[in-house]
């Protein structure tokens, strides 16, 4: 159920949460990479292109909803660390009808401008369809992607890491029982797999808000709690949509840089797109360590505990770097053989350039584990605009890399894209956590 992140070891307390949600994160990208090897082997190499193709306007779109939850829920994290359920409550419903409100723009403004900007994006002719046809049956269900995710985040700020993956799990194997049948018996080409992923997610909602009204004595609403707030909503705003901004501009990064792939040519739209899938994965658990840290530094401001919380940063810093230095070498030993999963043995110059981009990102693993660490910590202490800003400066180095450098030097500026990104960031962050630590310790103390 909940737990508490304000006392105890810290080292423990932060794996032992951040555990389910790497488990978690490993079954998100599990169904993710079964879509890509369900369509990479049964329909054919343009719809695993197409698929792919879509990956950076998905980011752009659903990061921003994702953002807006842990954004929401970081003042969730803040007051059940200070032991004001009744304001705690109130964000939380309050939460719920600002999802709402973008959830029902979102999929307007989604529905109308997915093809227009696929065509933008100079997507090749000969996947422009299916990947149109992945996009709007993911988008015609985004509002049950956030409020799945807004539902995640509340169970986290509560310190309960367990039972999102367990909804997730559940999720995971319809997606991919689904995933099959509409593919192969129904002949949904690309659209199957989005209309898997959302009937998947559908039920896994359903099942998580049971669950938290059944167990969750913690969630029950009074009468003048569910009332609209306006000033607890801006509040809410203020952080959530920094962090959902963060998202998308990291994204619209991504976007520019997919356009620049596309313009390369199917192959290497293809081969980026499997190694996206791989290096997804071995990033998951440096992703989910830093969302651990984003509830564990919230708790602990609410719980005014400045020492526990410099405690925390140090220890997560050393074991992201050191996992990322672990993964790194697996992916350069072993990347060629995973990427078999998704394309076939004869495509070997596809094999080649997605080996190419997996070993030139996975170096630059140490650079993404510290980012994930910083940025979330500082989103969980309510800093949302700096990271935010953060992302401006990955930003800048994707779309520069994109437009002076590709034309020049080709695929070989696709690879270092990120990796540029990640440091650019990284050295933003670091200032700004040298500048701000100082007055977050001054503030806990008195």
């Amino acid at each position: 159920m909940t737990k508490d992140m304000t006392s105890g070891n810290s080292l423990k307390l932060i794996i032992s949460f951040a555990i389910p949600m790497i488990i978690g994160n490993l079954l998100q990208q599990l169904y993710n990479m079964v879509d890509a090897i369900i369509v990479g082997k049964c329909i054919d190499l343009n719809a695993l292109a197409a698929v792919g193709a879509t990956g950076s306007i998905c980011f752009l779109i659903i990061g921003f909803a994702l953002g807006v939850c842990s954004g929401f829920c970081i003042l969730v994290s803040q007051e059940y660390g200070a032991n004001d359920y009744k304001k705690m409550r109130r964000y939380i419903i309050n939460s719920c009808y600002l999802c709402f409100i973008i959830a029902v723009i979102l999929t307007v403004l989604t529905l109308v401008l997915t093809r227009p900007l696929l065509e933008l994006m100079k997507t090749p002719d000969d996947i422009i369809e299916q990947a149109d046809d992945y996009l709007s049956m993911i988008f015609a269900g985004i509002s049950v992607t956030i409020f799945y995710n807004l539902l995640a985040s509340v169970l986290r700020a509560l310190g309960d890491s367990r039972s999102p993956l367990i909804f997730l799990g559940i999720a995971s194997v319809i997606n991919i029982v689904l995933d099959y049948v509409f593919i192969q018996f129904c002949n949904m080409g690309v659209a199957g797999a989005g209309l898997a992923t959302l009937i998947a997610q559908g039920i896994s909602t359903v099942l998580c808000f049971i669950y938290m009204r059944k167990k969750f004595d913690i969630l029950a609403f009074e009468k003048d709690e569910i009332a609209f707030n306006g000033r607890l909503s801006i509040k809410l705003m203020s952080i959530g949509v920094p962090m959902a901004l963060q998202y998308s501009i990291t994204a619209i990064g991504s976007v520019t840089l997919q356009t620049a792939i596309n313009n390369l040519g199917t192959v290497y739209v293809a081969s980026v797109t499997a190694a996206q899938k791989i290096q997804m994965i071995a990033q998951g658990p440096m992703d989910s360590l830093g969302a651990a840290m984003a509830t564990y530094c919230g708790q602990n401001k609410g719980a005014r505990k400045y020492d526990r919380i410099i405690q925390g940063l140090k220890q997560s810093m050393i074991v992201s770097v050191l996992y990322s230095i672990i993964s790194c070498i697996i992916l350069v030993l072993f990347g060629g053989y995973i990427s078999l999963l998704f394309i076939d043995k004869s495509d070997i110059e596809v094999i080649r350039y997605a080996m190419d981009y997996l070993k030139i990102n996975s170096i630059m693993f140490p650079l993404l584990g510290v980012l994930f660490i910083i940025r979330n910590s500082l989103q969980g202490l309510g800093y949302s605009l700096l990271p935010m800003m953060a992302g401006f400066t990955e930003l800048i180095a994707r779309v520069g890399i994109a437009v002076i450098f590709v034309k020049s030097y080709g695929y070989i500026s696709i690879c270092l894209a990120s990796p540029v990104a990640w440091l650019m960031a990284d050295i933003f962050l670091i200032i700004i956590a040298l500048c701000k630590f100082p007055a977050l310790k001054k503030q806990l103390s008195n």
